[in-house]
């Protein structure tokens, strides 16, 4: 197909390029999860094998097929590959397979579960490094006789996480919890590539912790001793994040931090006040009957500090705060100083600023004539808030200019 033979995204594979690239891409890999490896240092073969089955590709988003069989010497996987696919698609594939052989290289019993955000972590991040070294292709070309393909590589200063970045300056991180469990849209990456590009920057954070690539080989060493990832993370990186929430605390830093070394260019006021409205609006769903299909509706913080339950109150607002936080270096002049106002009247109802837990605060204690003066204080600060909002969205001229 035309499309298919200009378009560099795809790749076409053929049975001797492609042994080549998975060997080397199981170098790679091996040298991302353990940098002191240097030329043939690499841990010996396990007992079970790899099989690449290459089919005739029936679409240009076919999928890849991975099973998984124990035998008596050690744990097989065949790959079923289209011969025609994408190069995140293959890139991904053979990562999983590759971490499916590390995980289960000492066992028999189980097989791994190995969580999604590692795979697309790993795998985007070599696609944005060495994708042109680790992936062949076969020629589509012939010039004066046999058949060539031509590479250009220019790499000044490489920045791995260029492309996560482009896509994170339009788009919020995901949360700890969203990257534990992505939906289907989000590993095909329909979601604009925020699922992939958001676990590529959490696995580049976690190999950059003290002992972070020995903490992530522990972690796949223990995996098949689990029925979750969850149980094998929080014991291999225990010394880094001692408690569950220690890790969210501090992905939220880092996502801060992330951002702000390069927020990109500052938004219009006119997206600045879309952006805004988007983040003060929670998503709910509402039924008008018992038997009604339910419809989807946005309803404003104040709503949900009156109405919703201590418990869910701390986990929606620390995600608007989050947002909040990150959208402000970006917000245009006016709305940037509103943002920050917002951020300071959520941060103080969720007493952000004590030692104790706002979760466990929150949950623990009940109502007191205290925490009621807060939460109308916080009330009429949101209300005066939404006030000053709608006077600088009012002065904003239809071109998208404010004075």
């Amino acid at each position: 197909m035309p499309e298919i033979a200009t378009n560099t995204d795809f790749v076409r594979l053929e049975p001797a390029l492609l042994a080549v690239s998975a060997e080397r891409i199981k170098v790679l890999l091996g040298r991302e999860l353990n940098p002191e490896l240097r030329g043939l240092d690499l841990p010996p073969p396990p007992p079970g094998k790899i099989f690449l089955a290459l089919h005739p590709a029936q679409s240009t988003d076919e999928g890849v097929t991975i099973v998984s069989r124990c035998s008596p010497g050690g744990w097989d996987y065949q790959v079923r590959l289209p011969d025609v696919l994408s190069r995140t698609r293959y890139l991904r594939a053979m990562t999983g397979v590759l971490l499916l052989e590390s995980a289960n290289r000492d066992t028999r019993a189980r097989s791994a579960e190995i969580p999604a955000w590692l795979t697309d972590g790993l795998s985007q991040e070599l696609l944005a490094t060495v994708w042109q070294e680790i992936i062949l292709s076969s020629p589509n070309k012939v010039m004066n006789g046999p058949p060539v393909s031509r590479t250009v590589k220019t790499a000044r200063g490489m920045d791995s996480l260029a492309g996560a970045r482009r896509v994170l300056r339009d788009h919020a991180a995901l949360t700890f919890e969203q990257l534990s469990w992505p939906t289907d849209a989000q590993l095909a990456g329909d979601d604009g590539g925020v699922y992939r590009a958001s676990a590529q920057l959490f696995v580049n954070e976690l190999l950059a912790l003290k002992n972070g690539p020995a903490h992530l080989r522990a972690m796949l060493e223990t995996l098949p001793k689990f029925y979750n990832w969850q149980m094998a993370f929080q014991a291999a990186f225990r010394e880094n994040f001692p408690r569950p929430l220690d890790v969210e605390k501090w992905w939220a830093v880092q996502v801060v931090s992330f951002v702000a070394r390069n927020p990109g260019p500052a938004w219009t006021p006119a997206v600045s006040r879309d952006k805004l409205d988007e983040i003060l609006s929670v998503p709910v769903k509402m039924r008008t009957a018992s038997n009604a299909l339910p419809a989807h509706a946005g309803i404003s913080l104040q709503a949900v500090i009156r109405n919703f339950d201590r418990a869910r109150q701390v986990a929606i607002l620390q995600t608007k705060l989050r947002d909040l936080e990150l959208s402000q270096l970006r917000m245009a002049a006016p709305f940037a100083v509103l943002t920050g106002e917002y951020r300071r009247a959520i941060a103080d109802y969720l007493g952000s600023g004590q030692h104790t837990s706002p979760v466990l605060r929150w949950v623990k204690h009940p109502f007191t004539s205290s925490s009621k003066t807060i939460m109308n204080g916080t009330l009429r600060k949101l209300d005066a808030l939404d006030a000053q909002r709608r006077a600088i969205e009012s002065a904003i001229k239809p071109g998208g200019r404010s004075p």
